[in-house]
């Protein structure tokens, strides 16, 4: 059988139109299973009774466990714990921000970068998750937000800013994109969804074919002397050879790319800091995500004082560039940036 999960409008249309019905039907089923919320076939009404038989047989409702719930105490952030098909674990973050969550979601089980900030990189690359088990993270997150929280009904934005790097897993991160962006499903708009890279280039150069999603790029420091300890990836695809394929990427109107700034206390925040990124991203449409340095069980950072973080701040917006600091969320139950992990979470 086939999870419905991995299923696009137009296959599901195809499979229906075969068997003698319209493809109206498939419409709605999946208006029902992505807007409306049902778990089954059965829990659609008006289908033609044999066309449930047909699709039973067909397509699964192959649902992810939860494994492990954690609500932060501070600020109504969730992590979700989901266990996969294999046993394997996988964190998702749903963040609040007013009446609507932001899903945080993973690509991979681990992360091949190893960024020296980041706790997912210490647990290495399992594998990289299926199109269903992307899919299924918002479907079930989004659920359970509904539920537990009143007034948050609105479909959530999405940030693949989780476990993983999405460029290393583009082919499936597209397909999940592309069934979670279809009309009669969940009807998102590339601008309610963000992906974030560490600057893995050869997914870069198929940014397009994402369609207009906002991009996000881990930046950390304008150096590559600095930035090969933070993302050992740039050894590999220093920060000018990624600043040249961005200029190619083609942006709707008043959209912008994300610049994350990771703030290390007495490590990168400093004026000459400043000044070469002033040099490097001139005339750039750049808006800075400024965030300063969530800690986690050995980590080798420090975080740094507000005091400093508003200081480079004030010194972005000194060269025109627009800037600002996210808020640290759910640090309390590890699900703030860079504190994602599935190691033994289960224990």
């Amino acid at each position: 059988m086939e999870s419905f999960f991995s299923t696009p409008l137009s296959s599901l249309e195809d499979f229906i139109t075969e068997h003698g019905f319209t493809k109206v039907h498939a419409q709605t089923i999946y208006t029902q299973i992505y807007k409306h919320g049902a778990k089954s076939f059965e829990e659609i009404s008006g289908l033609p009774q044999k066309l449930y038989s047909l699709l039973e047989k067909k397509y699964c409702f192959d649902f992810l466990e939860i494994a492990k719930i954690q609500e932060s105490v501070d600020d109504k952030t969730v992590k979700l714990l989901f266990k996969l098909s294999d046993g394997r674990t996988v964190e998702t973050v749903c963040v609040p921000f007013q009446k609507k969550y932001t899903l945080c979601l993973s690509s991979q089980v681990g992360c091949a970068m190893k960024c020296s900030f980041c706790f997912t990189g210490t647990q290495g690359l399992t594998r990289s998750l299926e199109k269903k088990e992307i899919i299924l993270q918002y479907i079930q997150a989004y659920a359970y937000i509904k539920e537990k929280f009143e007034g948050h009904q609105a479909a959530p934005n999405i940030v693949f800013m989780g476990q993983g790097e999405p460029l290393h897993n583009i082919d499936n991160v597209a397909d999940a994109i592309e069934i979670l962006k279809t009309t009669e499903g969940m009807g998102l708009g590339p601008r309610q969804i963000t992906l974030s890279t560490a600057g893995y280039l050869p997914g870069i150069k198929r940014f397009s074919e994402l369609g207009s999603v906002n991009f996000a790029l881990s930046f950390h420091s304008p150096f590559n002397e600095e930035r090969n300890e933070l993302i050992p990836l740039n050894k590999a695809y220093p920060i000018a050879d990624l600043i040249k394929e961005l200029k190619s990427i083609k942006l709707m109107k008043r959209q912008f790319l994300t610049f994350e700034y990771l703030i290390i206390r007495d490590l990168n925040h400093t004026r000459k800091h400043v000044e070469e990124i002033g040099r490097l991203l001139k005339d750039m449409p750049v808006i800075f995500n400024l965030i300063p340095f969530n800690e986690f069980p050995g980590a080798p950072y420090k975080r740094p004082e507000m005091a400093a973080v508003e200081e480079f701040k004030a010194g972005l917006m000194e060269l025109g560039f627009h800037a600002m600091i996210r808020t640290t969320k759910g640090d309390d139950i590890l699900a703030a940036c860079g504190q994602l992990t599935s190691q033994e979470t289960l224990s």
